[in-house]
């Protein structure tokens, strides 16, 4: 259909198309969330199955896989800007979500370090590249689809609701994997019952290709198209300086604080509330759903408000309230979901006495390393028991291991150097069996006692972060859209936001976890979203202009 063909379609029909476009595009989008997001949430399940090596080496691994898929994002979003910029919006997104389903299924067929032993990561790690390259593409197509469509003084609102499939898709992932969860005992599930949430995006790419595959080009991509107008969109993107000083100003005005703030309080909180503070997974499961659910329609709320006075006002205050939130906040998280750990940090603060020369930064991506001084072994086993401790030097070098005071009672490490397999694991077995004796002894619970948990209090906390989410997501795609011209919209608009959520929201967990094992505080990790975040709030003070009303044709 031609710009003038779509000019004479009477106005209650570009009405119910405008809808559709907006439903369409939403639900695509929200399958294609799903399809990513159950393989976060499932992060600890998969360690298990897919590496061989110990608890907490398989966790980082898993955070690092599903950090890989983020990471190749920024690409995905120059080969499918360009495409969607030359060929169509339609044809980009179409292809994206094909990619996505299918490489979403075959994680669930594929076996595991068992059956295939390393080929078993390296295969999940491609498979989850290929999502990541896919979902490069999707989030600009579709948004950029729905604001083409949209008129003027509903921009903001109509986004608003592509804005929410990121809460849908969640929603959805938290909910297929709590019901299957519920369904099966606990060892079913971590032996093959998570598999069923990844088969199950086979039904939901079909029926959401069917939807998208009725839909028609966006009109001002239609006028370029006819006028024989299409772009060169690196050259115009890259290397016009008006375009990409627009570019970096949207990575780091909105994009920066975009990936921080998000995976914040969507995903870094699911890991604190599962990894360090023991709850229970299913229970996480139940409060993140709900916590999105009730936040959800905040995102329209958002979208509609900055069309009445702004997209700057509103994305800056959700940054401003993630700023606050960030250290406070996931302390208020520890006193509400597990308060005998606060209460046994306070009381029973644990040191670790070793030479600091022994001592290692833990950064093991692929779960393989291993590590074998005394000062690892005993800092490995309280990061992975949720305990802060404190290094203190030794006094005096030698050849005594290192150690942890707990409460007045002081454990041995162990020297792991020239030890056999089976003398490795005994004394591995040994430190942690004599390191829990003496945190069970100072009160620091192995999980959170449910009967403690103050879930209301854990649920507000969540809200507050999901409330800084939307204020800030929910005007974005509007903002962006409204930055860039017709001809490079697509390439422009995607490669900042794939930076920002792909490579500062992604990468978050797995390097905050990171950072807390090298510390040996569990809250130091949220310096990172912290910085990213004052970043932007600099910048878009300073440099991001505000875009409500602007044409986009």
């Amino acid at each position: 259909m031609t710009v003038a063909d779509q000019a004479a379609v009477p106005p209650a029909r570009r009405a119910n198309d405008t809808r559709m476009v907006v439903a369409a595009s939403a639900a695509g989008t929200a399958f294609e969330w799903y399809d990513f997001f159950i393989f976060g949430t499932l992060a600890a399940v998969i360690a298990r199955n897919f590496t061989g090596g110990d608890d907490t080496a398989g966790f980082i691994f898993a955070l690092g896989a599903f950090a890989a898929g983020f990471g190749v994002r920024p690409l995905g979003a120059l080969f499918f800007g360009r495409f969607g910029d030359r060929v169509g919006r339609k044809a980009a997104f179409l292809v994206t979500i094909t990619l996505m389903g299918v490489a979403t299924f075959l994680i669930g067929c594929l076996p595991g370090w068992d059956t295939l032993g390393i080929a078993a990561p390296i295969l999940l790690i491609a498979l989850r590249v290929v999502q990541g390259f896919a979902l490069g593409g999707e989030y600009g197509g579709a948004a950029i689809y729905v604001a083409e469509h949209a008129p003027a003084r509903k921009r903001g609102l109509l986004t608003g609701w592509i804005q929410t499939s990121a809460a849908l898709g969640l929603i959805g992932a938290l909910a297929v994997i709590l019901a299957t969860r519920s369904s099966m005992s606990a060892e079913a599930f971590s032996a093959w019952g998570w598999r069923i949430p990844f088969l199950a995006s086979a039904g939901l790419l079909v029926i959401s290709l069917w939807i998208r595959m009725r839909l028609e080009e966006s009109p001002a991509f239609q006028k370029i198209k006819d006028e024989q107008a299409i772009s060169a969109p690196y050259r115009e993107s890259f290397l016009v300086w008006k375009n990409l000083r627009t570019v970096l100003i949207a990575l780091v005005a909105i994009m920066f604080a975009q990936g921080a703030v998000w995976y914040a309080g969507h995903f870094y909180a699911q890991f604190f509330l599962e990894r360090v503070l023991k709850v229970e997974p299913a229970t996480v499961n139940a409060l993140l759903i709900t916590a999105v659910a009730l936040s959800a329609p905040l995102y329209v709320f958002f979208g509609w408000l900055s069309d009445r006075v702004g997209r700057k006002p509103v994305m800056l205050f959700g940054m401003v309230l993630a700023t606050a939130l960030y250290f406070p906040a996931f302390h208020w998280m520890t006193e509400a979901a597990n308060p005998a750990l606060a209460e046994a940090s306070r009381r029973a603060p644990v040191t670790v006495t070793a030479d600091m020369s022994e001592c290692s930064f833990q950064f093991d991506p692929l779960g393989r390393a291993t590590y074998t001084r005394s000062c690892d072994l005993i800092s490995r086993a309280l990061t992975d028991a949720g305990v802060s401790y404190t290094r203190v030097a030794r006094a005096v070098a030698g050849d005594t291991p290192a150690s942890a005071t707990v409460g007045g009672r002081t454990v041995a490490g162990a020297e792991l150097v020239g030890l056999t397999a089976e003398q490795t694991v005994a004394a591995r077995a040994r430190v942690a069996a004599n390191l829990r004796a003496a945190l069970d002894a100072a009160g620091y619970p192995a999980t959170a006692a449910s009967e403690r948990v103050n879930w209301p209090g854990v649920l507000g906390v969540l809200l507050l972060f999901m409330v800084a989410a939307t204020a800030l997501y929910g005007p974005q795609a509007a903002a962006l859209v409204e930055l860039f011209p017709t001809r490079i919209r697509y390439t422009a608009l995607s490669v900042p936001y794939h930076i920002g959520t792909g490579w500062v929201g992604g990468f978050l967990p797995f390097t905050a976890f990171a950072m807390v094992a090298a510390a040996g505080d569990i809250y130091f990790g949220l310096w990172y979203p912290l910085v990213f975040t004052v970043i932007s709030i600099v910048a878009t003070v300073l440099l991001l202009p505000e875009t409500r009303g602007r044409p986009i044709d």
